[in-house]
């Protein structure tokens, strides 16, 4: 199977000319779609068969400067859990899909309502009623049809977080109310994966890391506040279109460092902005080398 694979790949390759001059070594979808189908694999195995021979697909062209071969391949052989489906998640689905995680693992019991056509990609007009993993399994395989999804139309709970997040290798955290964020960070920690946190308010947003065990967000930054205002400070000051955009573009670049254990991730601290006025802060959380009381 593998030299009949390489035997394709290499076949199907070949220089791919880009718009502005010059040219790369690579595969196109439909040839992919040809070898996968001759061969009964997955897309994705052809994808991760023509990148480690220095073949690359042409969805992800843009990236390998970036990430390089083995990066690509390796976010394609990765799994990721995105707890919520709506402002934040819409966007982080949509952007682990066009980048090339492998696997997405998407969850959220609600359904989408007129109120969330202001800011949450995945809905449309026509889509008010619907499930919002229903269309986020649907928008994914649009974009790439080489990505497996798995959509759970559930809320979780301390019941079944386990075995829904059960081998994921990053958690992101895309809710809207604190006490099931509180909960997902400590189904994280037992799982010994990291987990991405994001939270949006008006035009002010936050994100952060948590490493397994360490459960410094929920003390550092809710501090047992989460009974007075389970939503949060968006119940207060709504969320307008352009903050879910940055806090979700953020989120997903925190996914992809973990992945590829490439970058600085912020662990151990917050990143904190205001696009009213441009600002952007990290702040260390308490029990950090460089946290504040």
């Amino acid at each position: 199977m593998k030299s009949d694979l390489a035997r394709l790949i290499d076949g199907a390759g070949g220089p791919v000319s880009l718009s502005g001059g010059g040219e790369y070594t690579g595969i196109g979808l439909a040839e992919v779609r040809r070898i996968a189908s001759e061969l009964s694999i997955s897309e994705r195995e052809v994808e991760i068969a023509a990148l480690r021979r220095k073949v690359i697909p042409c969805r992800y062209y843009r990236n390998i400067a970036s990430l390089g071969f083995e990066g690509q391949a390796r976010l394609l052989s990765s799994t990721a859990a995105v707890v919520g489906a709506g402002g934040l998640g819409g966007l982080i689905i949509e952007l682990l899909a066009r980048i090339g995680v492998g696997r997405l693992v998407l969850i959220d019991g609600d359904s989408f309502t007129e109120d969330n056509l202001n800011r949450q990609l995945l809905c449309r007009e026509g889509d008010v009623g619907r499930k919002k993993v229903e269309r986020a399994a649907e928008r994914a395989a649009e974009v790439n049809s080489a990505i497996e999804v798995a959509a759970h139309p559930v809320f979780l709970t301390a019941e079944n977080s386990a075995g829904l997040l059960s081998g994921a290798e990053v958690v992101i955290d895309a809710l809207d109310r604190i006490p099931v964020r509180i909960l997902l960070e400590k189904a994280a920690s037992r799982l010994g994966v990291p987990l991405v946190h994001g939270a949006i308010g008006g035009f002010m947003g936050q994100v952060s890391t948590v490493r397994p065990g360490a459960e410094t967000l929920s003390a550092a930054v809710y501090r047992g506040r989460e009974e007075e205002s389970p939503r949060g400070i968006e119940s207060v000051l709504g969320t307008p279109t352009p903050t879910p955009a940055v806090a979700a573009s953020l989120e997903a670049m925190e996914a992809v460092k973990l992945l590829l254990g490439r970058g600085t991730p912020l662990t151990d601290e917050l990143l904190y902005f205001d696009l009213d006025s441009s600002e952007f802060s990290r702040i260390g959380l308490k029990g950090s080398p460089s946290g504040e009381d």
